[in-house]
């Protein structure tokens, strides 16, 4: 028995869908509302005391942590492997993975938070809402996304954020024009992992961030042609939440641009 405690727009729960339906594998899904910050509650943590989403929970048993979760999933279903049997392309996969957990993520979320939360707590009280943000249990991320709540996209961390993006895309363009995927040869967690925090850039219309980057194109028409994309990613986002995300993104992108060094 597999159940899925995630979110439609949140990348490390887009990735954990992408490999249940590259593996056809059948799960129950409870959605988790992070505008009403329900991964706050004591019962989400006590799942996941980090309060993040997603968790897996196998046999009853959570496992928190994305990145994790994958490699999990492909152990317990080697069928369609998603990782390479060679060593090198293995490490290759693992850094790619690795840079996700410990770099692009933060940078998402610091551009994707405001979009998804500003909105939320602009209805509430200063008080209210610092209050709501004081329960975020890790202190850097409770900190990244106070900073973001009293300056806005004008905060030094949504700058700092779009340019670690850039970075990330450019050395993605120099690997992909000496082969077609992150790892290697073939199709990988790497892979995966990456491809939500291109729906960010999609869904808010920030997609001219790779304009220039013919490779890296390439590889984003490759992977969302795939029919994973569309099963785990496209077919959960509701179209309402798109066209505001879209609205919101499009209206912002002009002070990212300028913010690229």
């Amino acid at each position: 028995m597999i159940e899925l405690h995630d979110h439609p727009v949140s990348p490390c729960a887009q990735k954990v869908r992408l490999v249940l339906a590259e593996k056809g594998i059948e799960f129950e899904s409870h959605f988790v509302d992070l505008a009403a910050k329900q991964n706050l509650t004591p019962e989400y943590l006590q799942l996941n005391p980090a309060g993040l989403v997603p968790t897996l929970v196998l046999d009853g048993r959570p496992i928190p942590e994305s990145t994790v979760i994958c490699e999990l999933l492909d152990d317990l279903y080697p069928e369609s492997p998603l990782r390479s049997k060679d060593p090198l392309e293995l490490a290759q996969m693992r850094i790619w993975t690795k840079r996700l957990d410990e770099s692009l993520h933060a940078a998402c979320g610091a551009l994707q938070w405001p979009m998804l939360m500003l909105p939320v707590l602009a209805k509430m009280s200063t008080e209210d809402a610092e209050a709501l943000l004081m329960k975020v249990p890790d202190p850097v991320r409770r900190g990244r996304q106070q900073e973001l709540y009293r300056l806005g996209m004008s905060a030094p961390v949504a700058v700092t954020a779009v340019n670690t993006y850039r970075k990330f895309l450019v050395d993605m363009e120099a690997l992909l024009k000496q082969q077609s995927w992150l790892a290697g040869s073939s199709f990988s967690l790497a892979d995966i992992g990456v491809m939500p925090y291109f729906q960010t850039l999609k869904h808010f219309c920030w997609t001219e961030m790779f304009a220039d980057l013919t490779a890296v194109g390439q590889w984003y028409e490759r992977c969302f042609a795939r029919p994973s994309y569309q099963a785990a990613i496209a077919s959960a986002m509701p179209p309402p939440l798109i066209e505001q995300f879209s609205a919101a993104g499009d209206a912002i992108w002009p002070e990212l641009k300028a913010a690229i060094v």
